[in-house]
């Protein structure tokens, strides 16, 4: 992967790979999520609005995770 640096252990790069891979599923999939919950929510109120909080939940992780990933050295 030569998005990242390399280093002398490999284990750290592929580590830090799968943690940006989960920081970015979090956050397009909990996005997605929050749209379809709008948009089921007018026909079903309660699936609906469990579908908004699970996706602002899983989107802000994803924000919170990316914090997290600058303060990694």
């Amino acid at each position: 992967m030569s998005y990242f640096k390399k280093s002398s252990n490999s284990t750290l790069s592929k580590a830090m790979a799968r943690f940006h891979n989960l920081i970015w599923v979090l956050i397009y999939g909990g996005l997605l999520t929050l749209v379809f919950g709008l948009f089921v929510e007018v026909p079903d109120s309660a699936t609906g609005e469990l579908m908004v909080l699970g996706g602002g939940i899983a989107a802000a992780l994803g924000v919170v995770l990316i914090y997290l990933r600058s303060k990694i050295k």
